[in-house]
This record gives structure tokens, C-alpha cells and sequence, in this order.
């Protein structure tokens, strides 16, 4: 089930504070046309633009794939999406760990928190505006269709092994990026990436969980 709103602070925190106040339970959806403080990876800000896609969902553990490594479900997750919209069109990559590229333009990302055996997830996704700098969805689809899509697909439970597969093909693209590691700008060039998602770089083992 998926409720949606005309506006929120933020999808991510409603569901944090619901899950530990127990007043909602896995699995849900929580969708919002407008969010007004939305949360990004890292602590981050997510600045929002109405129309786009606000969007958190949260599933029990138990629910999900057997053979899924948690500390790479933010993988998993943004994989599952990109796939959705690769199939109606688009030609978005997903960048380590969690990032949702057109060409050299961010256009969204996805985050994960885990809350006991709750794991709640959350995607910000420029589906028609974007700041300066930043790129937009090349498809038209609505909010809605794409929250349902990718609710379909979690409830599919997809293997690793599956997504996996498909993901380490199109790693390559990462090549001339970089990602935030201990507070630094570190360059992929020469990331190695392993069968449970996470990557060896400068002799360290880094993890997708965020």
C-alpha cells in the first residue's frame, strides 16, 4: 500500500518516526507531490522541485531476497528502479552505490536506514525540474506510475544473483567518477568491485550502506 500526500517535510523521516513511535508498519509506501525538507545521503539536503518523484517505502527483512547482502541494499534497491525506468525508455545508469545518472548528470539517488528488522528506503528522482547543475529524467512518467512500478518489483523479490549479474556490466561506467569516502572526493578509476556490491579501493573494503 502506498499513501500520498499533497506535501511533507519528508517521506524518509514519516516513516522513521512512525516505525519507531509504532504507529506504521512494513510493509508501506509514502509518496508526497511536494516535499519541503527532504533528506539525501550523507546528511545531505535534497532540494526538492514539485512534480518530481518523493518517495520512501519500508519492508521487513524477512520479506526480502535471501541471498541479498544488506550492507548492499541501497544496490539493490536503486538497481530494481533503474531497471523500471530503462524499461519505459530512459537510458539512466546507476552510479556506486546509489545514484541515478544520465550521461554525466545526477538526476536522483536512493538511500537506505535499517530500524530494527525494518529496512526503510527512499529515492529522490528529477522526473521534470532540477537545480542548476543537475539533470532530468529523459522519459515522461508520473510519480505515481513509478512508485507502483517499483513496489511491484520489491514484492517480486528478485534475487542478489539477478540484479547483480546485470549490475557488474555496467559498473564500467563509473570509471571517470568519483564517490565521498571518509570525507574525501575519491576517484573509482580503479575500483574493484566485489560479488556482495561493495568495492576495494586504496587496500579498503567500502560498503553501500547509507
Amino acid at each position: 500500500m502506498i499513501n500520498w500526500f499533497n506535501e511533507l517535510g519528508s517521506t524518509h523521516q514519516y516513516l522513521v518516526d512512525g516505525l519507531k513511535s509504532g504507529t506504521l508498519r512494513a510493509p508501506l509506501g509514502i509518496g508526497t507531490y511536494k516535499q519541503t525538507n527532504g533528506i539525501g545521503s550523507r546528511g545531505n539536503i535534497w532540494i526538492e522541485g514539485e512534480g518530481n518523484l518523493f518517495f520512501s517505502f519500508c519492508v521487513e527483512e524477512k520479506h526480502l531476497p535471501d541471498d541479498l547482502p544488506l550492507a548492499s541494499i541501497s544496490i539493490y534497491f536503486a538497481f530494481l528502479m533503474k531497471h523500471i525506468l530503462e524499461k519505459e525508455g530512459s537510458a539512466v545508469w546507476l552510479k556506486w552505490p546509489n545514484d541515478f545518472y544520465l550521461d554525466d548528470k545526477k538526476i536522483g539517488g536512493m538511500m537506505t536506514t535499517k530500524i530494527g528488522t525494518n529496512i526503510i528506503g527512499s529515492v529522490g528522482l528529477n522526473l521534470c525540474t532540477s537545480p542548476v547543475g543537475f539533470g532530468v529524467l529523459d522519459i515522461k512518467i508520473m510519480p505515481k506510475v513509478v512508485a507502483n512500478l517499483f513496489s511491484e518489483s520489491v514484492e517480486k523479490k528478485i534475487s542478489w544473483k539477478n540484479v547483480f549479474s546485470k549490475y557488474k556490466i555496467e559498473f564500467q561506467n563509473n570509471r571517470s567518477f568519483s564517490f565521498h569516502l571518509d570525507g574525501k572526493s575519491v576517484s573509482l578509476s580503479d575500483a574493484i568491485l566485489c560479488d556482495d556490491g561493495s568495492i576495494e579501493l586504496e587496500n579498503k573494503k567500502v560498503y553501500s550502506l547509507r
